[in-house]
């Protein structure tokens, strides 16, 4: 694309063109095209949406088919990042132009949830919709949130869960701002399929989307608060969710010092095969103790089918996979929930 050419629209031949530089990590490159868009009059919203997180959304499957590596698909983050960056400095918030805002949000990232950008752009699009916004960033620990709310007053907490294995520190966010009175919007993949997570951990509403998450706040907020959890809320103290989290360094330290006999190919493994192995197992463990917490099998057996496609596309044999979770119910034979999510998730992957 040229200096000279005026678009209009997010089309297909845009789209690849500005993953072609964020796959290149062309920082300036990026933000340059995405300014030259606004000047061109399209919404910075359809910018925002259309171009910079449906390449995000890219990225993560390009990454998951192993086209992509770690440290490109970090690249391609940092690349969105800066162009969202310059995007938001040349459309002045609502309180500049001398109009009232429409309220305050403030805006994090669940304890432990480091995937920022999605939030980052949930906040620049509440902001053009004529919200102040306190975005608060990745992984706010639930005390600073709450000292936050305490300090501003804000009409809205937005709270960002990209994976499962997050949503206990979620449930404990939300029941502090509940505590503290303040209503909770919650959106991300973290929080399941069509959010239904999300009101059984006490959130006020859920968002699929950004663009959902604007309706909801300007057409229909505050819902009615939600007194208190669904009967079949999640597993709180649940003996097995709470043997699994606190044992989870022996778990994966056991199972690393098992892996060759279980898995023999494991005995020729360099240390970089060796630390992703325990990152893996600790994985494992992660989704197992959401699935308890949770009550939802779901939540593991989905991680560990996806998990299998994921590796195989890497080439690894699906028998790693399953030396994996063996090695892990081996050591929970006295917790039997855990042990037959264990067995189910095994007996899903393919044999060969």
């Amino acid at each position: 694309m040229t200096a000279h050419q005026v678009v209009t629209r997010i089309d297909g031949a845009l789209a690849d063109h500005y993953l072609s530089l964020v796959a290149d990590g062309d920082e300036q490159a990026a933000a340059e095209l995405v300014l030259g868009l606004l000047d061109d009059g399209v919404p910075a919203q359809r910018i925002i949406v259309d171009l910079i997180g449906a390449t995000q959304a890219r990225v993560g499957e390009l990454w998951a088919a192993n086209e992509w590596s770690v440290a490109r698909e970090h690249a391609a983050t940092a690349a969105g990042e800066r162009a969202l960056a310059a995007l938001a400095g040349r459309t002045p918030p609502v309180g500049r132009s001398g109009r009232p805002f429409r309220g305050r949000i403030a805006l994090a990232c669940v304890d432990g949830e480091w995937h920022g950008l999605p939030a980052r752009m949930l906040a620049e699009l509440l902001r053009l919709d004529g919200w102040r916004v306190d975005y608060l960033g990745a992984s706010v620990p639930g005390r600073h949130l709450i000292t936050h709310l305490h300090q501003t007053g804000p009409d809205a907490v937005a709270l960002s869960c990209m994976l499962p294995t997050r949503l206990p520190r979620a449930h404990a966010a939300i029941t502090a701002c509940r505590a503290a009175g303040v209503p909770v919007i919650a959106g991300g993949r973290g929080f399941g399929p069509d959010g239904r997570w999300a009101q059984r951990l006490g959130a006020h509403a859920w968002a699929a989307t950004g663009e959902e998450a604007v309706t909801r706040l300007s057409v229909d907020w505050p819902p009615p608060y939600v007194s208190d959890l669904s009967p079949d809320g999640p597993n709180l103290g649940d003996e097995e969710y709470t043997h699994l989290v606190r044992s989870r360094p022996e778990l994966i330290t056991t199972a690393m010092q098992r892996l060759a006999a279980a898995y023999p190919e494991a005995d020729h493994y360099d240390q970089s095969q060796a630390d992703s192995t325990a990152e893996d197992l600790g994985h494992i463990v992660d989704f197992l103790a959401a699935a308890l917490y949770m009550g939802e099998p779901a939540i593991f057996l989905d991680f560990t089918r996806w998990t299998a496609e994921v590796l195989q596309a890497r080439n690894v044999p699906p028998n790693a996979l399953r030396a994996g979770l063996h090695l892990i119910q081996d050591q929970l034979s006295d917790f039997p929930s855990a042990a037959d999510l264990l067995n189910r998730a095994s007996t899903q992957i393919p044999k060969t």
